[in-house]
């Protein structure tokens, strides 16, 4: 039964036949997010400083420090969760993961050059540059199944390593059914001109949650992937805006008319994010624990569309200005110097004539660039990333929450025990 009042049209399309008849009868459980500003800077701005200097090694150790931060930071009922990965797990997949691509990608490139394809070779003519092309087009095909794969695998890491109240979350090992699944609806999807998206959409995430436990207690997705079409109306208008001004175009001779088809692409923009929280919210409701817990959750498109936006301007502002201080400072050593004020390039006389000054200012500027990528990311994480995390979660609800206390951990961990230590590393989101 959904929350949903009787007039939300959401309420009449998610309804389903397999639905429990009765309702919640104890409160529902709110879900609180204690996440802060200030700690999550220091945080994202000391890992981001430890990857550098490390040369990218530390941000596996990063990466799990800023999800144990969200974790303890989403309080279901007051009780926060907690994640027990750790940065190994994620670096020995990382290995194991390249090692795999490598020898993969290795034998198909040898399958290539045996049909006449490669990569590598080509006398620079027109005919070896369009085989070097369909080459490469096949390895990226090639690819995108092991991205599905990884989607699936780096879920079930994450959940395996996820805990409330002392209890797991497991996901079970299912991963090259969602690579076939995935790989077909994408096909379906890109031949109906993105007609079938929700049909997508809702069965892979059937896929994924039919086969997801909290403890002894299993999900289950209900509902019918027909309800994600109100999701995608954003999708038919951005379609329209774009379409329209191109036809009128096309048939008056009038370029005025493609000014507006720039409009018609920022609307699906919007419509990108729309659908992403609508169709989340659609199926929350339709979500089930054990056939007794519900959720509801009423995120916002538009807030989230704007968090994105104007968290991801003020992100680049903020970086920006630090970029332009460290330029500011290297004008200064670079302005007393005389590399600059040599008017005839006949007289520069190249090394001779760079100083200390001159080495100096070149440095601050690159000091200054990679300080600005750094720092983006640091500030994306406070302006964009926990914004957006803390609106889900603070408009997720949990219904019958009194059921969960019956909910008991299972006998063994099924990630680690069910296929050995391999699967038990983060390689899924390591490809």
């Amino acid at each position: 039964m959904s929350s949903a009042t009787p007039n939300d049209p959401f309420s009449r399309l998610t309804a389903h036949a397999d639905s429990p008849s009765d309702g919640p009868t104890d409160p529902p459980m709110q879900v609180d997010y204690r996440g802060t500003q200030g700690p999550l800077f220091r945080l994202g701005l000391k890992t981001a400083l430890l990857t550098l200097v490390t040369l990218g090694l530390y941000r596996f150790w990063a990466k799990t420090r800023v999800r144990k931060y969200f974790w303890s930071a989403t309080a279901p009922g007051g009780d926060p969760m907690e994640y027990t990965g750790n940065g190994l797990e994620k670096l020995l997949g990382f290995l194991i993961a390249v090692a795999f691509l490598a020898v993969y990608l290795g034998l198909f490139q040898l399958l290539l050059m045996f049909a006449g394809l490669s990569l590598l070779s080509g006398s620079g003519s027109g005919q070896d540059t369009a085989l070097q092309i369909a080459a490469s087009q096949a390895t990226l095909v090639a690819v995108f199944p092991f991205i599905f794969y990884a989607q699936y695998r780096a879920r079930r890491y994450i959940l395996s390593r996820t805990r409330w109240r002392g209890v797991r979350f497991g996901v079970e090992p299912a991963a090259w059914g969602y690579v076939w699944r995935a790989t077909g609806h994408w096909i379906l999807t890109i031949l109906s001109l993105g007609l079938l998206l929700p049909r997508q959409t809702f069965l892979l995430e059937k896929y994924k949650i039919d086969r997801t436990w909290y403890g002894n207690a299993r999900f289950e997705q209900h509902g019918r992937w027909q309800s994600l079409y109100p999701a995608m109306k954003h999708y038919f208008i951005a379609a329209a805006a774009m379409a329209i001004p191109a036809l009128l175009a096309a048939s008056s001779g009038q370029p005025v008319w493609l000014v507006l088809t720039f409009f018609g692409a920022l609307w699906f923009y919007y419509a990108v994010v729309y659908y992403s929280v609508a169709s989340f919210r659609i199926m929350a409701e339709t979500k089930r624990l054990g056939n007794t817990v519900q959720f509801t959750s009423t995120p916002r498109g538009a807030k989230v569309f704007w968090t994105y936006v104007l968290g991801g301007l003020l992100s680049s502002t903020c970086a920006g200005m630090v970029f332009s201080a460290f330029f500011i400072i290297a004008g200064n050593f670079l302005g007393s110097s005389d590399l600059f004020a040599v008017e005839d390039l006949t007289e520069f006389d190249g090394l001779a004539d760079f100083g200390l000054a001159e080495a100096i200012g070149i440095f601050m500027v690159f000091v200054g660039y990679i300080m600005m990528l750094v720092l983006y990311g640091v500030f994306a994480l406070i302006f964009v990333r926990q914004p957006v995390l803390e609106h889900y979660v603070q408009e997720t609800q949990i219904l019958n929450p009194a059921a969960l206390d019956d909910i008991q951990q299972r006998s063994r961990d099924e990630m680690v025990e069910a296929e050995g230590f391999a699967d038990a590393l983060d390689v899924g989101a390591a490809i």
